[in-house]
């Protein structure tokens, strides 16, 4: 009984182990996801940035870019390249944001973004996302085809 009792024991710490060691899921597009929710789940990412595994923020943005905005961005370790440069890298890890819808469309949306970065600036962002209409999974699903460079809006002491 002993015997047994210590493969089960043995059997779940293994299942533990490799559920805490494999890359967590990310979101994917899919056509029930709002614009603005587009928007949140990006930024959710960006500052939760290696939350579950490294970089998997960026990936996560990375899954919601608009094919023609990842032909300009991509391929993605070029795209984490420039989201850790200078014009980009207050998103990362920031530490809170807001979304205010500016306008909208049948098949797009856009968004100001404001973010308090690690440094305790604000900087302003206007982030569209158009609906994708093609074949394919990604049909009707939102995805973001721009995000402007960052304004800044100074400090927040």
């Amino acid at each position: 009984m002993l015997e047994k009792l210590q493969i089960v024991f043995r059997s779940l710490a293994i299942l533990l182990l490799l559920t805490c060691l494999a890359k967590a899921d990310l979101i994917k597009p899919n056509k029930d996801i709002s614009p603005k929710q587009v928007v949140e789940i990006q930024l959710k990412g960006l500052m939760n940035n290696d939350k579950d595994f490294t970089d998997s923020g960026i990936e996560q943005t990375w899954n919601f870019a608009h094919p023609a905005n990842k032909q300009v961005t991509g391929p993605l370790p070029r795209f984490k390249t420039m989201l850790k440069g200078k014009s980009y890298s207050m998103m990362i890890d920031h530490l809170e944001h807001t979304v205010t819808q500016l306008a909208f469309g049948d098949n797009w949306a856009q968004f100001e973004v404001i973010i308090l970065g690690r440094d305790k600036n604000y900087h302003k962002f206007n982030w569209q996302v158009e609906k994708l209409s093609s074949e394919g999974p990604l049909n009707d699903c939102w995805l973001t085809t721009m995000v402007s460079q960052p304004i800044s809006l100074g400090n927040s002491i």
